[in-house]
């Protein structure tokens, strides 16, 4: 019996909406695209998007910066971070998250993951109580979010600042509050491959007005801090002004433009994305060999990717069942794999971190499989692939 083929482009995202080109078209225009380079009273595409994300997750003030790491970075310099401090980050995450640790010249301390995808609690206390680490940069990594009241508890009764990588969970929120707005900052990225799409781009929020005002002067504002609206008044900035360096990093009206339209639409993104995702989960549970990730009540989900587990499995039979699923057109990523591959790699492929030993980390990523949905394919074409991923699991388990 042949076997069946899914010729879907698993990197093919929707279009730009129609209203975020003509927004793009109107900038491009003008020639205004510098964020301060702005009509006489006119806020520009910057300004505008930097309050709309504000009150979309509930945010006194909000900054829009060149990316997502550039949010974690300026995050950890507005908190003070210094050469040589421990930073704490799960162990499971991606490179940006401990690169951004390493560009302020901080040591990464990773912390273990548990089967929920999500930062290990006990061993967060621990490595709190053993190092000097005062920062904790959460990744909500692959949108999956820990139970972040405890996660705070434990954070705030040692005095530990939490700053949150919302990249995978914009629009998702842990009982009833928004991803990011739990600690004391939320970083979100709006890269290609994330819930809104712009290339590059990256979002930041709080609500302590001292911090968003060193960010501010971070971005590279200049004196022009009173141009934007969800920021602190200009007194925050009287003394920030003059020992805050300039690491530019601001974000320009044209990408702004692209993202106002598609921020107005996440709500309806994010079912789309999830019901994809539940199409997957459903035709892989119960598939012997395999474990999908079961997510908490108090959890509300935004699709970012699926990942299921292959508990016990060899680095030989997954790497087959990897093969196995490209050849039928299904692409999945693995995370255990000993060399970094494309977005993929794990905390011991960067030296530039202190070796550290994470075993029950290890054993999780060595049969984790991760794979991105576009929204340019159907329930009907999750269903194949969920169908495709279960035959080659099966295949793999027969032949053993």
């Amino acid at each position: 019996m042949s076997k069946t083929i899914f010729t879907g482009n698993f990197t093919q995202q929707e279009p730009i909406p129609e209203a975020a080109i003509e927004a793009a078209v109107a900038v491009m225009r003008s020639g205004r695209l510098h964020r301060y380079n702005t009509a006489p009273g006119d806020d520009g595409e910057v300004a505008k998007l930097e309050q709309d994300f504000a009150d979309l997750v509930g945010a006194k003030y909000c900054l829009a910066v060149a990316s997502g790491g550039y949010a974690m970075g300026a995050a950890l310099r507005a908190v003070g971070v210094a050469p040589g401090d421990e930073v704490l980050t799960n162990g499971f995450t991606l490179a940006p998250v401990p690169g951004a640790i390493a560009a302020v010249n901080a040591v990464p301390v990773f912390v273990e993951v548990t089967e929920a995808l999500t930062i290990d609690l006990e061993d967060l206390s621990a490595k709190i109580d053993t190092s000097r680490a005062k920062v904790l940069l959460l990744s909500h990594m692959r949108g999956h979010l820990c139970d972040m009241d405890r996660l705070m508890e434990i954070c705030d009764s040692a005095g530990v600042i939490v700053i949150e990588d919302c990249a995978h969970t914009m629009g998702g929120a842990w009982n009833g509050v928004p991803s990011g707005r739990h600690g004391l900052f939320g970083c979100y990225s709006t890269q290609t491959y994330k819930h809104i799409n712009s290339g590059e781009g990256g979002l930041l929020v709080t609500d302590d007005a001292e911090m968003m005002a060193r960010a501010t002067m971070l971005s590279g504002s200049y004196m022009l801090f009173e141009r934007h609206r969800a920021a602190p008044p200009p007194e925050v900035f009287a003394e920030i002004k003059y020992v805050t360096p300039n690491v530019s990093g601001r974000m320009d009206n044209l990408r702004a433009a692209i993202l106002r339209p598609q921020l107005a639409d996440l709500p309806a993104q994010v079912a789309r994305w999830n019901a994809l995702y539940r199409t997957v989960e459903e035709g892989l549970r119960n598939t012997p060999g395999l474990q999908v990730i079961e997510r908490p009540e108090k959890e509300s989900i935004v699709g970012s990717s699926i990942q299921v587990l292959l508990p016990g499995i060899s680095a030989a039979n997954i790497e087959a069942v990897v093969a196995g699923c490209k050849a039928r057109g299904v692409e999945l990523k693995w995370f255990g794999a000993p060399e970094p591959s494309a977005f993929t790699s794990r905390y011991d492929s960067w030296r530039y971190a202190p070796a550290q030993s994470l075993p029950e980390t290890d054993r999780i990523l060595t049969g984790l499989l991760d794979m991105r949905l576009p929204l340019t394919f159907s329930t009907e074409d999750a269903a194949i692939i969920a169908e495709i991923i279960r035959d080659e699991v099966l295949s793999i388990r027969t032949a053993a």
